[in-house]
């Protein structure tokens, strides 16, 4: 009776000296190499990071966002590559034939294929979102899903295969399906332009009105601070809307990505101040006005977050 007791803890040790020590060693492998591989990534990124945002004026450029995202997706795909193979090699060692779960794997692999049209929806979606560059880290977006509904905006906080990281301007964390996505409006690209229209009363001296404005732009083009910010001088548009009380007058700057609404709120307020001096009084209530505004000023919180 003891002998019978014995022999299958024997066999027991045998096989966790053996095989079972195998096992766990390709298991305790491919974690650390996972870990391995993830904090390459970092590292990466966080070169890529400290790089290309040297401080609050400069930018990503197009390049450093498209690395930076590709880095994270390479990242993301090595640690599955590594926990797929290790899977197989597991089975391997425990004595599971390979070869006899090629037919029940095929029929999972339909039934999951039918099931998870969305999922590989969503990879394909990614793939082509980071191949051809629509946006990366540190962009930011105005993303329209499928259903309609408002767009989901804020600064690109992370890029997938299969979803896309947004922080709102609210600071609250919005997730989208790549496959889900119908229109994305960046808001960081290469450059931006920063509009300002100016309402003055029909009866004011648009002439000397536009000398001001102009004098506006050569300041604030000298300006160290906006300096940074601009590509160019801003340029006077010209007048861009009348009616019988009122006259819009526009002026325009191109800015660093990024920028556009920094230096529309600062070009604002040399405005005001600039035609106050000479008199000139802004038309108040002006509809459309306000709500751009607003608006600018919400998506400049999530583009500060950049």
């Amino acid at each position: 009776m003891d002998i019978q007791a014995i022999a299958p803890l024997s066999d027991l040790t045998d096989w966790l000296r053996g095989r079972g020590l195998e096992v766990l060693l390709i298991i305790l492998g491919a974690v650390l190499l996972a870990r391995f591989v993830s904090w390459t990534g970092r590292r990466i990124t966080d070169r890529i990071d400290a790089g290309s945002s040297g401080s609050d004026a400069l930018v990503r450029s197009e390049a450093a966002k498209h690395r930076h995202s590709l880095t994270q997706v390479l990242t993301w795909v090595g640690i599955v590559l590594i926990y797929s193979v290790t899977v197989f090699f597991v089975l391997e060692r425990l004595g599971i034939p390979i070869t006899g779960l090629v037919a029940p794997a095929t029929v999972l692999g339909v039934g999951l294929g039918f099931g998870a049209q969305r999922v590989v929806g969503d990879v394909l979606a990614g793939f082509f979102l980071i191949t051809e560059r629509q946006y990366g880290f540190g962009d930011v977006v105005s993303i329209q899903v499928n259903g309609g509904g408002d767009p989901a905006a804020g600064t690109v906080e992370d890029v997938t295969l299969r979803i896309t990281r947004l922080r709102s301007p609210d600071g609250e964390v919005v997730i989208v399906s790549n496959g889900q996505i119908v229109k994305v409006v960046n808001l960081s690209r290469d450059w931006a332009r920063a509009v300002v229209d100016v309402p003055v009363p029909a009866t004011a001296d648009v002439n000397r009105v536009q000398e001001v404005l102009r004098g506006v732009g050569k300041q604030a083009f000298a300006d160290e601070r906006l300096h940074r910010l601009l590509l160019d001088e801003p340029s006077m548009m010209g007048v861009e809307s009348l009616s019988l009380e009122e006259v819009n007058v526009r002026i325009v700057a191109r800015t660093l990505p990024g920028k556009q609404f920094e230096v529309s709120r600062d070009l604002r307020a040399r405005v005001a101040l600039a035609l106050s001096r000479e008199g000139v009084a802004l038309r108040a209530g002006v509809p459309g006005v306000e709500d751009e505004a607003l608006a600018e000023d919400r998506a400049r919180a999530g583009g500060a977050q950049a």
